[in-house]
């Protein structure tokens, strides 16, 4: 009689046991799917972008399964935090700032960021011709952190926003003179119809102060084993050659960087 009470409580310790194990084969990704050509949505509510084709790579290197979660991208460190997901794969920037709340594996792409104004204008190293134009930046970045500490002291007015789209449209509507953002999705915005008219100014910000060290996957703080396993995936998929061929539907040159 105990031998067969033994039966049941061992399966079920089994079936337990394997509930686990699927649940460990699964990844939480944060995403903010509103930063072409990073992440954006279709018309169908589809998640597509490089940063989206990226996760998905790693996760078949890693043999787990994904699970997209959307969120704004200032929202994605406090989601972190609160175990809502398990890694912020959304072009964040690894930043000593940004180290202090979360771990970061090493980039998988770097870019630096500058200004873009109507065709023709003219701005100094300084940015001296800015002072009183409003400039729109992305809320919660490291554009929105030079914008503070650089663009407001010198008179410019700083408008911030939830995404780059937001910004786009008030460009196009004359409430902003001037974008300050990472380079690669300005440029993106400038090759598209509603780009026209537009063009790249002033100086490229490529101090490690403030564009960090390239953009990487943010997990919650401790979480070593996690970030190792995402630099051997990030590694595997660039020795592959998996990395170059998502990376070539989306840019003409190599973004990695050295």
């Amino acid at each position: 009689m105990k031998k067969r009470a033994l039966i049941p409580a061992l399966a079920l310790s089994l079936l337990a046991s394997s509930h686990l194990l699927a649940a460990e084969k699964t990844l939480r990704i944060g995403i903010e799917a509103a930063y072409p050509p990073f992440a954006s949505k279709t018309e169908e509510g589809k998640i597509v972008g490089f940063d989206y084709d990226i996760g998905n790579a790693l996760c078949a290197q890693m043999k787990v399964k994904c699970v997209w979660v959307e969120g704004e991208f200032d929202g994605l460190i406090p989601s972190l935090k609160v175990k809502k997901i398990d890694m912020a794969l959304s072009s964040m920037t690894i930043n000593e700032d940004r180290k202090k709340s979360v771990d970061f594996t090493h980039k998988y792409y770097f870019t630096s960021s500058r200004l873009v104004m109507k065709d023709g204008a003219v701005v100094d190293d300084q940015y001296a011709s800015l002072k009183g134009k409003t400039v729109g930046v992305q809320r919660a970045t490291t554009t929105d952190r030079y914008a503070t500490e650089v663009f407001e002291p010198k008179g410019i007015t700083v408008k911030r926003y939830s995404n780059n789209e937001e910004i786009y449209m008030d460009l196009a509507s004359g409430r902003l003179d001037a974008i300050f953002a990472d380079t690669i999705p300005l440029n993106d915005f400038l090759q598209m119809p509603r780009g026209k008219g537009y063009a790249f100014v002033g100086p490229e910000l490529k101090d490690p102060k403030y564009v960090g060290e390239g953009a990487g996957i943010a997990v919650r703080k401790g979480n070593g084993e996690l970030v190792n396993e995402l630099n051997t995936a990030i590694d595997g998929i660039r020795a592959s050659g998996e990395y170059q061929k998502i990376s070539q539907q989306y840019f003409k040159a190599d973004i990695y960087g050295d």
